[in-house]
């Protein structure tokens, strides 16, 4: 039992979700800002998809690099289980918002691909020198 209560207390654990909340944080303020420039500019439906994903790969790596600026170690594992849980919470937060929960093909391909997003951005965090 005192194993596992290390393992909850672990700064691992809460770095991840320090960075996965950070990281949807950055999300819902720039989707906020897309949509008010979607609603300003007249931005065809086709920049939706791209933008979206630029938004993601921005925010899982400033939730990385801010959570492993402090804890600069096994930046690989830390960064893809932020891009992970960021994929779960931001799920999460949006199926609230929209009202509907389901679990798809593309709930799937998204979390691959934050799993990516988040391991590369660990990496190159951890290994990042700040002059």
């Amino acid at each position: 039992m005192a194993k596992l209560k290390a393992k909850f207390n672990s700064p691992v654990l809460a770095n991840i979700f320090k960075g996965a909340i950070i990281a949807v944080s950055i999300t819902l303020v720039l989707i906020l800002l897309f949509a008010i420039l979607i609603k300003i500019a007249n931005i065809p439906d086709s920049v939706i998809a791209p933008v979206n994903q630029v938004i993601k790969i921005v925010s899982i790596f400033v939730g990385c690099f801010l959570t492993l600026k402090k804890y600069p170690q096994k930046g690989l594992i830390t960064g893809a289980s932020i891009g992970a849980v960021y994929t779960i919470l931001a799920f999460l937060v949006f199926s609230l918002l929209g009202g509907t929960f389901s679990i798809n093909l593309s709930f799937l391909s998204d979390l691959f691909f934050s799993l990516i997003i988040g391991g590369l951005c660990g990496i190159f965090a951890v290994n990042k020198k700040l002059k």
